[in-house]
C-alpha cells in the first residue's frame, strides 16, 4: 500500500509533521513512514597544513580530523534514530500502533524522488532544521520538493490541530476541477465542512463554475459553504480563513488563474510564507 510519508528533522516544525501524518494516516486507513535525510558532507573548509611543521605531524592530525569525523557522522547517526523513535512513540500515543522509519543519507529531494512511488501523501514543515529564524522564509528545501514530486503535499506549520473545517480555493481551471474531484473521493475529509471559495470577478460563468463545483462536493455528502470574493488572491484567502476559523486549505498546485504560478509565481509562495495554517497542495 501506498503510504503516508512524514519528513522528521530537528526543527520545531517535527511534532506537527509527526501530529499532521499521524492524523492523516489514520483518516485515510494508510501505513505511516517517518523518514528522516541525513545531508551529504558539504566538506569542511580546507586546512592548511603547509609550514614547518613534520610529515609525522601533517598525518597526525589528518587522522585527528578523520576520527573526528567519523565521530560526528555516528553522532548523526544516532540523533536521527532518536528522532525517528521520537515520532513513532508520538504516533502510537495518537492511537497508531503500526508505523516504521527509514533513515537515509544524501539529498532530501533525491531520497523522495525515490520514494516517490510509495507516497499516497507527503507530510513536510515550512522549514526544516537549518531554517527557523524568520518567520516568513521557505524552507531551502520546500519548493525543490514540491517542483519534484507529483504526490500530494501537505506543508505543516508550527502547531497542528486537528481540522474541524477545510477550505477549497477553487479558480474553476482543469487543475482546481481535478483537486476538487480528490477532495471528493478521499476518506481524509469526510464528515467536515468545507468552505469553498473563489476570488475572482462575480460573473454568471464563475458562478455557474462555483455551482458546479458545489454539488460535485454535496453529492460527497459535504456540507459546503460556497463564495466569490474579489481582491488580492493571497490576503483574500488568508482573510477568510481568519474570519471563518478553518484549520486547514487546499490548494491545486497548478491552474489557470494566478494560482497558476506556483512557486514559480508570487501567490502560493505568499500562501506558503504567511498561512498560519497547514496548506495541502494537490497536483
Amino acid at each position: 500500500m501506498k503510504k503516508v510519508l512524514a519528513c522528521i528533522d530537528g526543527s520545531t516544525y517535527s511534532p506537527a509533521v509527526c501530529d499532521a501524518a499521524t492524523w492523516a494516516a489514520a483518516r485515510m486507513g494508510a501505513p505511516l513512514l517517518f523518514l528522516h535525510v541525513l545531508a551529504k558532507e558539504q566538506g569542511a573548509a580546507p586546512v592548511d597544513l603547509s609550514g614547518n611543521i613534520g610529515l609525522g605531524a601533517q598525518e597526525s592530525l589528518l587522522e585527528e580530523l578523520a576520527a573526528l569525523d567519523e565521530k560526528r557522522g555516528k553522532l548523526a547517526r544516532e540523533r536521527g534514530r532518536q528522532l525517528l523513535a521520537a515520532a513513532r512513540f508520538r504516533a502510537r500515543t495518537a492511537g497508531v500502533v503500526e508505523s516504521d522509519s527509514l533513515q537515509r543519507h544524501g539529498g532530501l529531494v533525491e531520497t523522495l524522488t525515490e520514494q516517490e512511488d510509495n507516497i499516497r501523501l507527503l507530510v513536510i514543515g515550512k522549514r526544516g532544521e537549518a531554517a527557523q529564524i524568520a518567520s516568513e522564509h521557505l524552507g531551502s528545501h520546500l519548493e525543490r520538493v514540491i517542483r519534484a514530486l507529483h504526490r500530494p503535499t501537505l506543508v505543516a506549520t508550527t502547531r497542528f490541530v486537528t481540522p474541524r473545517k477545510i477550505m477549497l480555493a477553487f479558480d474553476g481551471s482543469p487543475t482546481a476541477r481535478k483537486a476538487l474531484e480528490m477532495v471528493a473521493a478521499s476518506p481524509l475529509f469526510q464528515g467536515l465542512p468545507c468552505h469553498l471559495v473563489m476570488v475572482g470577478a462575480d460573473t454568471i460563468e464563475t458562478q455557474a463554475d462555483l455551482a458546479r463545483a458545489r454539488q460535485i462536493l454535496e453529492m460527497a455528502r459535504f456540507e459546503v459553504e460556497a463564495t466569490i470574493l474579489s481582491g488580492e488572491v493571497e490576503a483574500v484567502l488568508i482573510e477568510y480563513q481568519r474570519q471563518h476559523g478553518i484549520d486547514l486549505m487546499i490548494m491545486g498546485a497548478y491552474g489557470h488563474s494566478r494560482i497558476r504560478h506556483l512557486l514559480i509565481g508570487s501567490t502560493t509562495t505568499a500562501m506558503l510564507r504567511k498561512s498560519t495554517i497547514p496548506l495541502l497542495l494537490l497536483r
